[in-house]
């Protein structure tokens, strides 16, 4: 395949420095390939969970390559995903198609517009696509989520509706509502004969006894090598924001805009400009000094953060569920409870867990590119991941491997836990990390009536969200993703959203590390905000979206 080492060599040759910039900052026109209908390999750019065992050992990808007639060689990764498709994009360089990326509404149109996407719209019918075709019909409304307000498609449509109204709970609250869960080493706690911790001052003196006894060597490990916090930091599900939720809210990382909250009464806001912010960032820059909190907590990926925990070497982490994160510790470890404040400020009576927006229908995780000369066999092909069985199977393993039969009802059955462990010698949310597929995959909710019974982590995650963290929520109120911009929006949203984000973030982790924001550096801060990073602007844009959003509801 020339093509694709002649891209390899291209990203080895252009400084990642100077190029990451330009996902944010401009497109890359495109590189227009010429029309091949005699194309069948395909170079593929995207992300993948770092769990994953990569596609070409997948069975269910190898046959549905071979069923389509193509040969697709995966360029994937789990960390500096952003920074790579910035290269590439900003080098002209691009890929057939690129899976996983996540790309915003406004990336999707300023990339449809300046031909790096191309439009999928003439692909999307009944005889090059039936999968994709019968689902847009009998769900207009994701159609609607994924057309562009030029009426054009610019990428296949992404999405699991999965609630707690799968196990029975009155109002449906997404899975993905909360993604971080908090968790504690429970045998290092019966070990110092201390309590679980309910409020952050406990935590913290927990933390403490962890570093002070040095717990990990009880694990044999090497003296000196306890961590009693670690963490990533504003990560999907491993973040630290979850321990914010002591001084009133959480700002988990967001797909719209990071530390932008909705309420109840329709307004939006900026927690990251509020007192309860600073508050909480001063608060933990104390525990940062005293290492309790990961020294490497800017800088790990999560293949470092699951070996520190899995090795017994970790207090308290935050992930989607333990036995992910722990692996052989699972054991050791229990949900730790949204903390009340700390002892002795006027947080002590507060803890409040603010809901992230959960992902709904979207187009950013399958785009096809303009250098891709037979776009129509690469649509044939993505096609397949549509038919329920094989989004099924995408989504969590292999029939005979994940999924061990049908019920009565016909419907596949989902491994447990103890026969994984048995036949392969992890979880069955193991297996399905092993074998999941990210990219266009739909869920709809109708496939846990009539396809496949909804797997039991998925039943406890519901039922553990339902029980242990929603009572902690105070509104349900969450920015919706699909919210739809005008062209005059997306443009002030294009011209300060990466700058707005960037300096937050920057500023947060600077206060973490070094201490919290005398006076005056908060209000400069605030004045930098508003008069370089347009955060008026961009908060009249998020309010008038989210406005028209509920008028339509």
């Amino acid at each position: 395949m020339k093509k694709n080492i002649f891209v390899k060599a291209m990203c080895l040759m252009l400084s990642a420095a100077l190029l990451c910039g330009l996902l944010a900052g401009c497109g890359g026109g495109g590189a227009q390939a010429s029309a091949d209908p005699n194309q069948t390999d395909f170079y593929i750019v995207g992300g993948n969970s770092p769990l994953s065992s990569g596609y070409d050992s997948n069975p269910v990808m190898i046959q549905m390559a071979e069923t389509a007639g193509v040969e697709i060689e995966w360029d994937l990764m789990s960390d500096s995903l952003g920074e790579r498709v910035g290269t590439l994009i900003g080098g002209n360089q691009l890929p057939d198609a690129f899976i996983a990326v996540g790309f915003s509404q406004n990336d999707i149109n300023k990339y449809g517009n300046d031909g790096t996407f191309i439009d999928l719209t003439p692909y999307i019918t009944p005889e090059i696509m039936p999968n994709l075709s019968k689902i847009l019909d009998e769900h207009p409304e994701y159609r609607s989520a994924i057309t562009m307000a030029d009426g054009k498609i610019y990428g296949l449509p992404q999405g699991e509706v999965m609630g707690t109204a799968a196990i029975g709970a009155d109002k449906n609250i997404p899975i993905h509502s909360i993604p971080e869960f908090s968790m504690i080493n429970k045998t290092w706690l019966d070990e110092l004969n201390l309590p679980v911790p309910t409020n952050l001052t406990e935590l913290h003196d927990a933390l403490k006894a962890f570093k002070d006894n040095d717990m990990a060597t009880r694990s044999g490990n090497a003296a000196g090598s306890t961590i009693p916090m670690s963490t990533g930091y504003d990560q999907w599900c491993w973040g630290q924001e979850i321990f914010y939720a002591g001084f009133g809210f959480t700002n988990f990382t967001s797909d719209v805009c990071n530390d932008l909250l909705a309420h109840d009464d329709g307004t939006v806001e900026f927690v990251c400009v509020s007192d309860a912010y600073r508050d909480a960032v001063s608060y933990f820059s104390d525990w940062y000094k005293e290492g309790l909190m990961d020294l490497e907590m800017f800088s790990q990926d999560t293949s470092q953060l699951i070996a520190k925990v899995s090795q017994g070497r970790v207090g308290v982490t935050t992930w989607w569920y333990i036995d992910e994160i722990a692996g052989d510790k699972a054991d050791d470890f229990v949900f730790l409870p949204p903390m009340y404040g700390p002892e002795g400020t006027q947080y002590a009576e507060t803890r409040n867990v603010t809901m992230r927006s959960a992902p709904a229908v979207t187009s950013g995780h399958l785009n096809i590119t303009s250098a891709c000369g037979n776009p129509e066999l690469l649509c044939r092909y993505f096609d397949q991941w549509y038919d329920p069985e094989i989004t099924m199977q995408l989504q969590y393993g292999p029939i005979d491997v994940y999924f061990t039969g049908k019920d009565d009802a016909g419907m596949w059955k989902s491994i447990t836990d103890d026969e994984a462990r048995e036949k392969y010698g992890k979880s069955a949310g193991e297996l399905k990390s092993q074998y999941q597929a990210l990219g266009p995959i739909l869920v709809l909710p109708e496939y846990y009536n009539n396809v496949f019974e909804m797997e039991d982590r998925a039943k406890e995650r519901l039922e553990d969200l339902t029980e242990f963290w929603m009572p902690y929520v105070s509104s349900s109120a969450a920015y919706p993703n699909d919210v739809t911009f005008t062209a005059e929006e997306l443009e002030v949203i294009d011209r300060y959203k990466a700058d707005f984000t960037s300096q937050v973030s920057e500023k947060e982790g600077n206060w973490l590390k070094n201490g919290g924001p005398t006076d005056d550096e908060w209000n400069a801060y605030k004045t930098m905000l508003e008069d370089s990073c347009g955060m008026s602007r961009l908060l009249e844009v998020y309010q008038n979206a989210y406005t028209r959003y509920l008028e339509a509801q």
